[in-house]
């Protein structure tokens, strides 16, 4: 998959298309940057996009010893001398502090927390072109400044547009009408305008970022069963049904309610561009049980492209040489092509409306 994933990124872009890469490290004490200093030992990486690290060069130097790893690490001092082929390093600061592998520390947060404010003020300027996160301990990064259940509501805080987390593979994109809230608050959330913005937002992504001119996207039930008829149950029948009418009086494609489990049990996913789950884990257990490892977290919905691993800080194998890279390379490469695809999608439409 891997290589046949290089093969066609380079069949789409032109050599001198260079797309910038900023990458936040996550926590310091994790696997975020094992993940990617293996990632970039293939130089096949620095054909079609330029890294750029915001870190540390003792941090990753601990790293790169501890995992006994050979990576060239070519530090720069401004984004402005980010130089191509290279595994770029600016530097966000000279704290000092111990480096704990496979432990929560404040410090550990801390870094994060400045990594990736660090990356995301350099998105905003246009110093970068994507930003792809390494993963964070949602406990340790607490602070006045992030005060949020996770990347994609600080994203959303910070930049432009409404946010839908969109969990995905080749074959499969699940977006979550609520997020990272308590499960006793989900019911009360749900509500008609929520859901068509959602639907909003997960059909436009899949035109500009995923180029489907007539997208299909699912909607899942919130109750077992779809509620059976309110035996369940009645959100299903007295919101979601209807909310659903009226988006399709619109004229998009959208379909549902369906029950989680048989939805998934018999693949009727595979029949949809997009599907639009109630909540978190009705969404993600399924989509980690399909292809964990393998997914990606993309932030749909704003006017930045982000995505990240579809996995957590990996403490419990930090420093032991044993994480997979393999949805790190993944989020990397649908950062690249998604950045692609809205900038060719922008440009169409730009064209669109001068001929009118």
């Amino acid at each position: 998959m891997f290589a046949s994933k290089i093969r066609h990124q380079k069949s789409n872009m032109e050599k001198s298309d260079k797309i910038i890469v900023g990458i936040s490290l996550g926590d310091a004490n994790g696997i975020g940057i094992e993940i990617i200093l293996k990632t970039f030992q293939d130089k096949r990486m620095f054909d079609f996009c330029t890294p750029v690290l915001f870190g540390s060069n003792k941090v990753v130097s601990f790293h790169k010893k501890a995992l006994n790893l050979n990576n060239s690490v070519h530090g720069i001092q401004s984004l402005d001398k980010v130089v191509h082929g290279k595994l770029n390093l600016i530097s966000i600061g000279k704290d000092e502090f111990k480096i704990d592998l496979g432990k929560a520390t404040t410090e550990g947060g801390k870094f994060a927390l400045k990594s990736l404010s660090s990356a995301l003020e350099a998105l905003k300027k246009n110093e970068i072109d994507v930003l792809l996160t390494a993963p964070i301990n949602k406990d340790n990064i607490q602070s006045k400044e992030f005060h949020f259940p996770g990347h994609t509501e600080y994203l959303e805080e910070n930049l432009d547009g409404k946010s839908l987390m969109i969990l995905m593979t080749d074959e499969l994109r699940i977006g979550l009408i609520t997020g990272h809230i308590p499960v006793a608050n989900i019911s009360a959330s749900i509500t008609p305008e929520l859901i068509t913005e959602k639907v909003n937002i997960m059909e436009q992504s899949l035109k500009q970022d995923f180029n489907i001119s007539k997208p299909k996207i699912a909607i899942l039930g919130l109750n077992p069963h779809c509620g059976d008829k309110g035996v369940i149950g009645k959100e299903d029948d007295e919101i979601i049904r209807p909310t659903i009418q009226k988006i399709k009086e619109t004229g998009k494609l959208v379909f549902g309610p369906y029950a989680a489990d048989g939805f998934f049990g018999s693949k009727t996913y595979k029949q949809f561009d997009g599907v639009l789950a109630m909540y978190h884990d009705q969404g993600l257990a399924p989509f980690k049980a399909l292809s964990f490892g393998n997914g990606v977290n993309f932030t749909a919905g704003l006017n930045k492209v982000r995505t990240s691993p579809d996995h957590g800080t990996g403490f419990d194998i930090a420093g032991k040489n044993k994480a997979n890279t393999t949805s790190f390379e993944e989020a990397l490469f649908s950062s690249l092509k998604i950045f692609r695809n809205r900038k060719e999608y922008i440009e169409l439409e730009s064209n669109r409306l001068q001929s009118k």
